[in-house]
């Protein structure tokens, strides 16, 4: 479920622009697994897409998946088994994302992209010191990378209708407390008049 863009406005504490030459966008867990929820953003993400793309911001997209019952860890237990098996249709990124050839597919086992992944390391050859996170569950894997990416030294962006979860107050809490401690809040719109496309 994606909140109403224009209701984040009453948790901004703070507001910045990304730099587009040092951001990257993180598209999060877009996956097939995930259709039901991440469906009603697909316009608002691949909006966010597009417009990262006209302002030669590189786009990364992640992949949450498992091999085998050794990397469940703690999603084992807390989601009774009931995860995302790599090989699997379900563990497909949506064919709506249109993602291109040229760009980076990450693989995670956990909410955190960054969490043995190497992501950080590579965002730092590629100059990057700002991430702008979409995708879902706006609460777990989109909220675990933002704040990984804080305590890591990146400044972080937030969207909030290209973000989704099951439901409403979860998303809202999310916003509440990524604006309070952890990243700036933007949208659709607002991203394309901070990077003057409009």
């Amino acid at each position: 479920m994606a909140s109403n863009s224009s209701s984040y406005k009453k948790y901004q504490i703070r507001n910045r622009n990304p730099n587009p030459k040092t951001s990257v966008l993180l598209v999060i867990d877009m996956q097939n697994y995930f259709s039901t929820i991440a469906k009603p953003i697909i316009e608002s993400i691949t909006s966010t897409i597009h417009t990262c793309r006209r302002a030669s911001i590189p786009v990364i997209f992640t992949r949450h998946c498992h091999k085998s019952p050794a990397d469940y860890a703690m999603l084992g237990e807390w989601w009774n088994n009931d995860l995302i098996i790599d090989g699997t249709s379900e563990s497909e990124l949506m064919p709506d994302l249109g993602r291109r050839e040229e760009e980076v597919v990450v693989e995670k086992n956990t909410y955190s992209a960054f969490r043995g992944t190497g992501l950080e390391e590579r965002l730092k050859e590629m100059g990057v010191e700002e991430v702008i996170v979409t995708g879902v569950m706006t609460n777990l894997c989109c909220e675990t990378t933002a704040r990984e990416a804080f305590v890591r030294g990146f400044r972080v962006f937030f969207s909030t209708d290209a973000t989704a979860t099951s439901s409403e107050d979860l998303h809202q809490a999310t916003l509440k407390n990524m604006a309070y401690g952890f990243a700036y809040l933007v949208d659709c719109r607002s991203l394309q008049h901070a990077l003057c496309l409009l």
